[in-house]
């Protein structure tokens, strides 16, 4: 690929901070450029390329090692909003903290925000990330009702929902193509605070039994667990549920500016921290004290957005306080029906001692119709370890062996060690992707570390 001032061979990593690998990282600033670059990986002997986003994916999903990544935040804009239908029509590389940004003084909010407003548009759609509502609304691509995809050929297609390429592309990694731009059917809203009620959960079984009995009420749902707890506190949890506060809930002071967006913002953590300072005692601690202080029960509590949705986004950088060797994002998902094998597998993690401070359980609606979307009917549990643990792959390969035979899957957006035996079995739709990744894509200009380790 030509020298060009917007581009350079760096070392890239996912925000795990595992694995770098190094690759020629280019930035185009319009829509020729990034058809350009798309032809230049296409040339022989070319090790293609990748989109990538803010990098929030946690693993090697936008890593392209000897490759190219097409860096697509320079393409930001937002063309079109419609204030009375509540759709916004922008570019792949406009984030969802912009979104918010311009779209809540609208009354209008993002129909899905995972764990970090940190995320792009089209990242967005290529992991189809899901967030806390995900049982009421479902994936993001369920409310995308259009997008624009440059394909390995150089050409730039339109795709509709519900037709399979919109389906391949969405949780399709990046690997059908570069997204554009997209058209996306928003949230309305009143007010831009939540109001949430909170409860604690004495084990896991309360926990399970809680948000069956009532999730159906919330729009908003999720619990952190404490995984480090065993015995009779094995799975102790703080539920935290609510939805959007209407203008009538909001103090006298805050319905002055019902709408108004203020996340807060702490100092970055910083650059260099010592190996081990989330171990087990440290964590142990942290899981009693957050426990602890949690409410019994507590509800219609008034919060900012970003305390409910995103509490460590107001950390820069928050991913070096695992030091150098950095962490493992592990999620998974198991049916319903399928709960002893959720059981069984906290409790190895229990057991096992594995030090992680943000472990959160969720339940899935209905899936969505992506084919390697990773949501289904369930229950999701997510956490980080510290990747310098001892044993943790062998751990985590006999944990991925138990969600398989529970016919349950691993989210592709925060892997990065699965081996690709298992993911026929996760992912049945997974053929039919490969099919048509070898029709659109028959000389695999779009390669990730992801995919050359999986074999998508």
């Amino acid at each position: 690929m030509a020298a060009d001032p917007a581009s350079a061979t760096v070392p890239v990593t996912g925000w795990g901070r595992t694995a770098p690998t190094s690759a020629h990282v280019v930035r185009p600033r319009s829509y020729e450029e990034a058809v350009t670059a798309v032809r230049d990986c296409a040339a022989p002997g070319h090790r293609g390329g990748i989109a990538r986003g803010l990098g929030r994916a946690y693993g090697d999903a936008a890593q392209n090692a000897g490759g190219a990544v097409l860096d697509m935040t320079g393409l930001d804009r937002i063309h079109a909003i419609d204030a009375d239908g509540g759709t916004v029509l922008c570019d792949a590389g406009v984030s969802l903290h912009r979104l918010m940004e311009v779209l809540l003084p609208l009354g209008w909010f993002v129909p899905v925000t995972p764990g970090t407003r940190y995320v792009t548009v089209g990242g967005a759609i290529g992991a189809d990330i899901h967030g806390k509502n995900h049982h009421v609304s479902g994936s993001f691509a369920r409310h995308v009702l259009a997008l624009e995809l440059l394909t390995a050929d150089g050409e730039v297609r339109v795709v509709e929902r519900g037709t399979d390429l919109f389906d391949a592309t969405a949780g399709g990694m990046g690997l059908t193509g570069i997204i554009l731009t997209a058209t996306v059917q928003l949230q309305r809203v009143e007010t831009s605070l939540m109001s949430v009620d909170t409860e604690r959960a004495t084990d896991l079984d309360d926990l399970m039994a809680r948000l069956t009995a009532t999730d159906h009420r919330y729009r908003y749902s999720v619990a952190w667990i404490d995984l480090l707890a065993r015995g009779t506190a094995m799975g102790r949890s703080v539920l935290t549920r609510g939805d959007h506060a209407p203008l009538d809930a909001l103090p006298a002071r805050a319905r002055r500016t019902p709408l108004a967006f203020r996340p807060g913002q702490l100092p970055a953590a910083p650059a260099f921290l010592p190996e081990g300072l989330l171990g087990r005692t440290t964590v142990g601690l942290f899981n009693e004290l957050w426990y602890r202080k949690a409410p019994k029960a507590r509800t219609g509590e008034i919060q900012k957005l970003s305390t409910f949705f995103h509490p460590l986004d107001g950390v820069p950088h928050w991913n070096r306080i695992y030091g150098r060797s950095g962490f493992v994002q592990y999620q998974f998902v198991v049916g319903y029906g399928k709960e002893e094998a959720l059981r069984h597998i906290v409790r190895r993690i229990s057991e096992r001692g594995c030090p992680s401070f943000l472990a959160v359980l969720k339940r899935f609606g209905d899936g969505d119709a992506g084919w390697l979307s990773f949501p289904m009917p369930g229950w999701t549990l997510a956490l980080d370890i510290p990747a310098n643990l001892p044993g943790l792959g062998a751990f985590l390969d006999e944990l991925d062996e138990e969600v398989a035979a529970a016919d349950g899957r691993i989210y592709l957006a925060k892997d990065s060690r699965l081996r690709p035996e298992l993911l026929t079995a996760m992912y049945p739709r997974l053929a039919d992707f490969r099919s048509l990744r070898a029709r659109l894509d028959p000389r695999g200009v779009f390669r990730s570390d992801l995919s050359r380790r999986l074999g998508l």
